[in-house]
C-alpha cells in the first residue's frame, strides 16, 4: 500500500491534493515515508549516456556573462545591470531571479596582478536527481532527454527539493503571493524543438558545448589527453552523486573554483531516501497538509484592485 501511494502521488494535482488533504489526523498518521522501491518512479528511465548535457570548459570562459544575459532574457527574468565591475560575481548566489551566473575566483598571479578563473554555475541536472526523488507530487521530473524540469501546477511548496539538492540549486519565490520553485531547466523547450539551450547559443568562445552526455565525456577526455598542460586530469560531474548532465573542465583544482570535491559517487537520492525513511509519516503528512492549505489560501485570496485609488478612497 505504501508503494502504491507514493507512485500515485507522482501524478497528483493541486486540486486532487486539496480533496485528499481533508483527511483526518488519523489518516495522516498512516501516510508512509519514502522507500527505495518507490525511488525508481522519480528517476529518469533513459541511460545516462543517451541523455543530453553541457560541457563547460572553464579554460575557454572569459567571464563575458553573455550566457547569463541570454538566460535572463529567455526566462523573462530581470535584466542584468548595464555596468558590472570586472571579476565580480553577480548576483552573489543563484536565486529565483537568476538561474545561472558567472562566478569569479582568484586562482593565481601576484597581489597587484591577480589571475581569475570564471565558471558558469546552474542546475547540474543530475542523472539521478535528489530533488525529483523527494518531491511527493512529481513536480520535479528527470526527462528522458536529460533536463530536470519543474511543473508549478503540481508543486505544493513543501521545499523538500531545496533541502535535498547537494548543489543548493532550487530556489523558492519567498516574496511572491503564489510562490514557485525556480531553477535552470536546460531550456528543455528549446531542446525539444531541436535548438540549443540559450546559454550555449550565446557563448562566443566555445566554453559551452551541448550534446549527448557520452559524446561530451569523450570530447572532454580527448581535450585532457591532447593538452595535458592545459587541464587538470579530471572531469567534474562525471561521477559526483551518480553523475550529472553538466560537466566541467578546468586548469586549476576544482575546489579552488567553488566546486565541492567531497561529494560521494553514490546517487544523492539514495542518501535522501534513507533520511526520509526516518521521518514519521505523520510529519510528512502534516508538512504536505500545511503546504496545501497555504497554496489554497493564496489561490483564494481576494484579487487586488490594480486601478488607481481616488482621492476619496485615500481620505
Amino acid at each position: 500500500m505504501g508503494d502504491e501511494w507514493i507512485m500515485n502521488t507522482a501524478h497528483i494535482t493541486r486540486r486532487d491534493f486539496l480533496k485528499w488533504s481533508g483527511a483526518s489526523a488519523l489518516a495522516l498518521a498512516a501516510i508512509p515515508a519514502f522507500d527505495n522501491v518507490a525511488l525508481a518512479d522519480f528517476l529518469g528511465s533513459e541511460k545516462a549516456a543517451e541523455q543530453f548535457g553541457i560541457l563547460i570548459d572553464t579554460t575557454k570562459c572569459i567571464g563575458c556573462r553573455q550566457c547569463q544575459v541570454a538566460c535572463q532574457q529567455k526566462n523573462n527574468l530581470p535584466p542584468l545591470p548595464e555596468k558590472l565591475p570586472a571579476q565580480e560575481t553577480y548576483p552573489a548566489q543563484l536565486s529565483a531571479d537568476a538561474f545561472t551566473h558567472i562566478e569569479f575566483y582568484k586562482t593565481g598571479g601576484a597581489a597587484d596582478a591577480p589571475v581569475f578563473t570564471s565558471i558558469k554555475r546552474q542546475c547540474m541536472h543530475c542523472i539521478e536527481p535528489a530533488c525529483a526523488a523527494v518531491c511527493p507530487v512529481g513536480a520535479l521530473v528527470k526527462t528522458p532527454q536529460g533536463p530536470v524540469t519543474y511543473d508549478a501546477e503540481k508543486c505544493l511548496g513543501c521545499r523538500y527539493c531545496m533541502a535535498a539538492c547537494p548543489f543548493n540549486v532550487p530556489k523558492f519565490e519567498w516574496a511572491s503571493s503564489n510562490p514557485r520553485i525556480r531553477k535552470c531547466d536546460m531550456c528543455a523547450d528549446r531542446i525539444a524543438q531541436g535548438e540549443l539551450p540559450a546559454c550555449v547559443g550565446a557563448c562566443p568562445t566555445g566554453a559551452l558545448t551541448f550534446g549527448a552526455r557520452q559524446a561530451l565525456i569523450t570530447q572532454a577526455q580527448t581535450r585532457i589527453r591532447n593538452n595535458p598542460d592545459q587541464y587538470v586530469p579530471y572531469i567534474y560531474g562525471l561521477s559526483q552523486v551518480g553523475g550529472a548532465g553538466i560537466l566541467y573542465l578546468a586548469n586549476v583544482p576544482f575546489d579552488q573554483i567553488g566546486l565541492n570535491m567531497n561529494l560521494p559517487e553514490t546517487p544523492a537520492p539514495e542518501y535522501t531516501i534513507q533520511v526520509m525513511e526516518k521521518v514519521p509519516g505523520i510529519a510528512i503528512g502534516v508538512a504536505l497538509l500545511a503546504g496545501g492549505v497555504a497554496w489554497w489560501r493564496k489561490r483564494h485570496a481576494p484579487a487586488k484592485n490594480t486601478a488607481p485609488e481616488s482621492e476619496d478612497a485615500r481620505a
